[in-house]
């Protein structure tokens, strides 16, 4: 294995030696589906670190140490235990692609306005209620998964986000769950003009009212329902 490489997927580890913080080299560490429920602070000492994967385990923190992998641009966590944003993530500055898809997250820190770099950021299957404005000012954001939370609003200044896109896996689709998503910012459609089509899911819960674009072609409307 080289050693700016490690990789331990699936070796059911319930702990991380601290003798990681000794591979200072290391660009990238494998440590998916295993089960841990906690990182050591020394991980905070790879300072080379640009890739770190830690889905599918167990884990309900993270070490404020991780805050100085400054060169990490590529963070894994889906399917954990985490309730909210970790805030030692929003100052990792090189950040451009988050998943925490799949955990039990209700909250996102106003700190994420720090992330300046991020591109993709994929939230899906958690207990969000709402999105913080400052999440706003993401100006690089380019893909953002909502899906399966309980949103019932977004930011006023959402449309602010010109360069989303709402693909969903390999579709050119906004997915909006009828029933969690109740209002949505006008500016959302008068501004954000990448947006190429709007999908509905049907569930169950009032119907989405969706102002007119004002440059709407027939790549920019309706499609209807699911």
């Amino acid at each position: 294995m080289s050693p700016e490489r490690e990789s331990c997927l699936r070796y059911r580890m319930e702990l991380l030696p601290q003798d990681i913080g000794h591979l200072r080299n290391l660009t990238c560490l494998y440590l998916d589906s295993n089960n841990l429920k906690e990182i050591p602070a020394e991980i905070g000492t790879l300072s080379h670190l640009e890739r770190l994967t830690l889905s599918n385990n167990s884990l309900s923190s993270l070490p404020a140490e991780m805050g100085a992998l400054q060169r990490l641009h590529s963070l894994h966590l889906a399917n954990n235990s985490l309730t909210e944003l970790p805030v030692p993530l929003c100052q990792l500055r090189s950040l451009t692609f988050l998943d925490a898809s799949d955990n039990k997250i209700d909250t996102i820190p106003s700190s994420i306005r720090h992330l300046e770099k991020l591109e993709t950021l994929l939230l899906l299957f958690n207990s969000l209620e709402s999105l913080p404005e400052d999440i706003c000012l993401l100006r690089n954001l380019h893909t953002l998964w909502l899906g399966n939370n309980h949103l019932r609003s977004l930011p006023a200044a959402f449309g602010e986000l010109v360069n989303l896109d709402w693909g969903f896996n390999y579709s050119t689709c906004i997915h909006v769950p009828q029933d969690n998503v109740q209002t949505m910012s006008p500016f959302f459609w008068q501004h954000t003009y990448t947006v190429r089509a709007v999908t509905l899911w049907r569930q169950h819960g009032p119907g989405l009212d969706v102002p007119a674009h004002p440059e709407q072609t027939p790549e920019t409307q309706l499609l209807g329902a699911w």
